[in-house]
């Protein structure tokens, strides 16, 4: 779970990632600022099933194809990507097709979150 580039605002990013331990989970929390390079080779060296992005603002314009072409060129086809946060629903398919797996809006109740990634994470094995 991370966020990137400036974007500060992390009290999401901290909600799900509790919520998501306290369901067995493990999480690894990378907080904020953090770039592409850096999320896609966390997410190698911690042999990861699932790298989350927390958005608030329009970086995910930015950082989404960044982070499928890192993780393309890496070989994390096994990994999925997921969004969460303020992503304007009309933008929703266009990321879905670009590689996202699954994108949760703000306001995504948190049970429904931990069962979808579930999901997500059996479909892949």
């Amino acid at each position: 779970m991370t966020k990137a580039g400036l974007d500060g605002h992390d009290r999401g990013l901290k909600v799900v990632s509790v919520m998501l331990r306290n369901e067995g989970f493990e999480v690894i929390n990378l907080g904020c600022y953090q770039t592409a390079e850096t999320i896609v080779s966390a997410a190698v060296q911690e042999d990861v099933d699932v790298i989350g992005l927390s958005i608030l603002g329009d970086e995910y314009r930015i950082y989404a194809p960044r982070i499928i072409k890192l993780m393309k060129e890496r070989g994390l086809q096994d990994v999925a990507f997921i969004l969460g946060g303020v992503i304007p629903p009309e933008e929703i398919p266009g990321l879905i097709k670009a590689g996202v797996d699954e994108i949760f809006p703000s306001g995504t109740l948190l049970r429904s979150i931990s069962q979808d990634i579930r999901k997500i994470i059996e479909k892949r094995r």
